[in-house]
C-alpha cells in the first residue's frame, strides 16, 4: 500500500467497518458507523488516517444494513 492508496475510496456493504490503517505501522484499531442520513450519508471517513469508505448503493439490506 501506497500513499495513494489512502485517496481511493473503500466500497463496503456493511454500515459498520473496521479500520487499522493496514500495514504494521498502521493505527489503533476502529469501528466505524456510515450513516444513512444527513449531510455525510453514505460515507465514513476515518478520524486516524483519513481513508473514506462508502456504502455501496446496490447492497442488499441483508449486508448489514
Amino acid at each position: 500500500m501506497d500513499a495513494s492508496d489512502l485517496d481511493r475510496p473503500i466500497s463496503v456493504t456493511d454500515k459498520r467497518v473496521y479500520c487499522d490503517g493496514g500495514g504494521a505501522l498502521g493505527h489503533p484499531g476502529v469501528y466505524l458507523n456510515i450513516e444513512t442520513h444527513g449531510p455525510n450519508s453514505g460515507q465514513v471517513v476515518c478520524p486516524y488516517c483519513s481513508r473514506t469508505f462508502v456504502l455501496d448503493p446496490n447492497a442488499r439490506p441483508g449486508t448489514g444494513h
